[in-house]
């Protein structure tokens, strides 16, 4: 299934996957990247499946393994799991795929790469071959598409748009500027559109923890996830992104994909991501649910080729700006140690819900139409 980012494809298999054990009984498996998708898709199945009495159980690494083997104990109708704590618990034989009939792959290309093809084909391997197989992603390379009808059976290929095709409600924009210029091409960026709430991507860790740094020193109400924090850390990060605390955050690409947080109207990315695929889930942070957004890139002059690249993926143009004043540099911050800083409270950041309207309104699109987790 190939849908654009932000158009309901959780739903898209879950209502499914809840409907055939309604009636097929057996067990139901949702592999998804990260542990921040884990919990959403639990989440976004709860409200569907609890009225009906449905148990599911989350299987994610960097928390306690001892609350999640009481969750399969409890015979859950759905498992949802990153592959590497699934693959631990395999091996510590303390959970057992002979009931799955159903399995889902959700972010399918990502799941189906180097990093976790190992542990997927052990898992697919030892869930019985009578079972439905279905892969669900806004992207799916080639390389990756005939990879995946190694594990399918007479799979049907469904496309809701072409893969690759980039969400109808951003608008995109392309800044060429200097790799010493950008922290400073932000800082301008950031108090032009100090109403919004704004998700910024770095290539790397510790390009996330420095921007977020750099960030608080602004004046801005800033919070980081990638994946030198601890799953508590990421998971405070997140909530306090989510419920206004903190009006920007920072991350690397482990919040491309399928985090789903209402109201970011902006998406910035500091660096380009290593592969054009990346970009189309990246800029789908915004502009979701039939809601505008805008996504500004940052691309230094050796670049350019990069942009080409994601130009043919999404088959449209970008449009390049010339480059506003740039503010003079800015004073470097204090040390800030890996804890969330004691201090933020003490910066001015709007809370999101008397300006996200506004702001919204504002981007709508003219008529001009790992690990570095």
């Amino acid at each position: 299934g190939i849908a654009q980012t932000g158009t309901g494809k959780t739903l898209a298999f879950g209502i499914p996957i809840i409907q055939r054990l309604a009636v097929n009984k057996g067990q139901g498996l949702i592999l998804v990247p990260t542990r921040e998708l884990a919990l959403q898709v639990e989440q976004a199945l709860r409200q569907v499946g609890t009225p009906l009495g449905l148990r599911s159980a989350v299987i994610i690494g960097g928390t306690s393994q001892q609350p999640q083997v009481r969750a399969i104990k409890n015979n859950p109708h759905i498992v949802i799991a990153t592959p590497g704590r699934l693959v631990d618990l395999l091996d510590q034989k303390l959970y057992r795929l002979d009931r799955v009939n159903i399995v889902t792959l959700d972010e399918a290309d990502r799941m189906l790469d180097v990093g976790f093809l190992p542990q997927i084909k052990r898992i697919l391997q030892t869930v019985t071959k009578d079972r439905q197989t279905m892969l669900f992603s806004a992207t799916m390379p080639p390389s990756i598409s005939s990879l995946a009808s190694a594990f399918m059976k007479m799979p049907l290929r469904i496309e809701i748009a072409p893969q690759g095709t980039s969400a109808e409600n951003v608008e995109q924009e392309v800044f060429v500027v200097s790799k010493n210029d950008k922290i400073r091409l932000l800082d301008s960026l950031l108090q032009k559109y100090r109403d919004d709430i704004i998700l910024i991507f770095s290539r790397t860790k510790h390009g996330a923890k420095k921007i977020a740094r750099d960030i608080r020193n602004m004046g801005h109400t800033a919070t980081e996830i990638h994946g030198n924090r601890s799953q508590p850390q990421r998971k405070a990060a997140l909530e306090g992104f989510v419920r206004g605390r903190f009006r920007i955050m920072v991350a690397t690409d482990i919040a491309a994909r399928g985090i789903d947080v209402k109201n970011i109207s902006l998406v910035v990315n500091f660096d380009l991501p290593d592969n054009s695929e990346d970009y189309v889930h990246r800029i789908g942070r915004t502009g979701r649910a039939g809601r505008f957004g805008k996504a500004i890139s940052f691309v230094t002059p050796s670049e350019k080729a990069d942009i080409k690249k994601i130009e043919r993926l999404i088959r449209k143009s970008l449009p390049i700006l010339s480059l506003p004043a740039l503010p003079p540099e800015r004073a470097k911050p204090p040390h800030e140690d890996s804890r969330e800083p004691a201090g933020q409270k003490q910066f001015g950041g709007r809370g999101r819900g008397q300006h996200s309207h506004a702001a919204q309104q504002r981007r709508a699109p003219r008529r001009r139409q790992h690990s570095r987790y």
